[in-house]
């Protein structure tokens, strides 16, 4: 029984406690709204004022290399505008005169001919020495005395001393015993080489190497009937 007592006595005191904390809380939430719209409102802070801007001083270098700097870039504009200048001239000077690309494209043409029938002399001279060292017959000595070397004639080559030994000539004294008629039958046999007998004077080149070889002249044979 005294334990039930005490258990409704601790229960009431809690209430009571309860009930008082709430009424606490209400009185003060009514005396926070009726008392803050009177409260003075804080003054304001004053505007502060703009701090003044320290000027900086420009020193003489600095001076002086933005004059070099301005200077720079207006050169560089002139020059831009005057080559722009001379190729629009350049530009108009091509569009007004269509002859002259004309003339360009003619000499493309015969510089294209001229290659082309320079490759097919090529072509030719290499199918001929070809046929000589590979299919022409044995060389015919039938010179007077040793073979020079026919090469040292100059115009002669290893291709051209290898024809002349096919049509038996094989020594300076033959050659240089060569009338006007003997090289322009001998040219007509070269076909390939036309005007090089008289051109390059085989006869002559051929009694210096003689008379050079063999220190004499060679001697001059009966002319052909």
């Amino acid at each position: 029984m005294v334990f039930l007592v005490i258990i409704l006595l601790l229960i009431v005191v809690a209430i009571a406690a309860y009930a008082g904390y709430a009424i606490g809380v209400r009185g003060r939430a009514a005396y926070v709204a009726t008392e803050e719209p009177n409260a003075p409102v804080p003054a304001l802070a004053a505007p502060v004022s703009p701090v003044p801007a320290v000027a900086t001083s420009v020193s003489a270098d600095e001076s002086a290399e933005i004059e070099r700097v301005s200077v720079e870039k207006a050169r560089i504009i002139r020059s831009r505008d005057a080559e722009a200048a001379l190729l629009r001239r350049s530009l108009a000077d091509r569009d007004a005169s269509p002859e002259g690309d004309v003339a360009l494209r003619r000499e493309c043409e015969r510089l294209t001919a001229e290659l082309a029938d320079a490759r097919q002399e090529s072509a030719r001279y290499r199918e001929l020495v070809v046929d000589i060292e590979n299919n022409a017959p044995p060389p015919i000595l039938s010179g007077v005395g040793e073979p020079d070397d026919l090469k040292l004639i100059v115009g002669i080559g290893p291709v051209l001393e290898r024809m002349l030994h096919n049509l038996g000539v094989t020594t300076f004294r033959q050659i240089a015993r060569w009338s006007e008629r003997d090289s322009a039958d001998f040219d007509a046999k070269l076909p390939e080489f036309p005007g090089r007998i008289v051109r390059d004077q085989w006869v002559t080149q051929a009694r210096e190497l003689h008379q050079a070889k063999f220190g004499e002249l060679p001697s001059d044979r009966p002319p052909r009937p």
